[in-house]
């Protein structure tokens, strides 16, 4: 009996061993197929968004399209898959995406239940409400009794009953999982107010509404939704290269590295510009990269700064303000860790 549990003990390790060893060939399975496979929104401006020739923009995009950068050496060697909120976690966990950046909060039940990893956010929203200014409404308390389109299988709706629980309040539910069904039955009339991050409420309201000036995004704000691209468990070499990819956007504009001065800012005596650039190699060897992966990411993505300012910043419909996505140094929780 003890040599059969030794032996039952021996396999289960061997099984675990060979789980993790088989985890960890995303890079590998990404080098060899010539691109990188990324999970991205069904539709949301500023975020992910086709034109009409099927070209993808946005924050997200442009977290993708720094990690083709930076295994590649090319931002174009990405495909996107569109993903709706409850197909997002199964496709990354199947292995049919590569990478998620698909506006997903960073959970504790996500991270620690669903064999994932969160990398860095690359915005930091809150849960919002948006209402037709007929309604005159001015705070979020006063939509007792209210019916709320809410996206299924989100962070949002279990806010929104934690919430109105929480203030002891009532609230009626509609769920439609598409978030353009959902934004049109708000439009039509059926919903009193839509909640979802503000973020994404900003980008329905410039892109969707019949007319945007008929609509107020209340000052609320009921969550905190860190939202960040997620990869699978056990392969640390590519989570690595996501979350440094995304460091280098930051970093970047901490060091006033452009896609328009990049090259210039080869000839910097600034030790860490050097080290982020690959003047100065290390970086790209620890991370099984060309030492100018972050170099090729600013080259042609550009860097966090520039990202904000055109998918949803003033030079976007959305004009969001930077708030809680500013750099540190301007008071937001932007912040890289040193390239050392």
């Amino acid at each position: 009996m003890k040599f059969l549990k030794t032996m039952a003990a021996a396999c289960l390790l061997l099984a675990a061993g060979g789980v993790s060893a088989q985890a960890g060939t995303t890079f590998d399975a990404v080098k060899a197929k010539g691109f990188v496979q990324c999970g991205v929104n069904l539709g949301l401006y500023g975020f992910s968004s086709p034109d009409d020739k099927g070209n993808w923009s946005g924050l997200d995009v442009d977290a993708c399209r720094a990690v083709a950068a930076a295994v590649f050496g090319d931002a174009s060697k990405v495909k996107f898959t569109p993903l709706s909120a409850q197909q997002r976690l199964p496709a990354l966990q199947s292995g049919e995406i590569d990478l998620l950046a698909r506006n997903t909060t960073w959970t504790l039940s996500r991270d620690t239940a669903n064999g994932l990893n969160f990398t860095v956010p690359n915005y930091y929203d809150g849960q919002g409400f948006m209402v037709p200014t007929k309604l005159k409404v001015k705070s979020a308390k006063e939509l007792d009794g209210a019916t709320i389109c809410v996206l299924p299988g989100t962070t949002t709706e279990q806010n929104l009953s934690d919430w109105f629980r929480a203030n002891k309040l009532t609230f009626k539910p509609v769920v439609i999982e598409k978030n353009e069904e959902l934004a049109a039955a708000f439009f039509s009339g059926r919903c009193d107010a839509y909640s979802s991050d503000a973020s994404q409420l900003a980008g329905i309201r410039a892109n969707e509404a019949p007319k945007p000036e008929d609509y107020v995004i209340l000052p609320d704000l009921i969550s905190k939704e860190p939202l960040t691209p997620v990869v699978r468990h056990a392969d640390d070499q590519w989570a690595d290269i996501v979350r440094w990819s995304q460091f280098a956007m930051i970093a970047g504009e901490e060091k006033g590295i452009t896609s328009k001065n990049v090259d210039q800012m080869l000839t910097s005596l600034d030790p860490e510009v050097k080290r982020i650039l690959g003047v100065t190699p290390g970086n790209g060897k620890a991370l099984g990269l060309d030492e100018k992966w972050a170099y090729s990411i600013l080259k042609q993505v550009g860097n966090y700064g520039e990202s904000f300012e055109l998918n949803v910043g003033k030079s976007s419909k959305l004009k969001l303000d930077r708030g809680l996505n500013a750099l540190y140094s301007n008071g937001g929780l932007m912040y890289s860790p040193p390239f050392k």
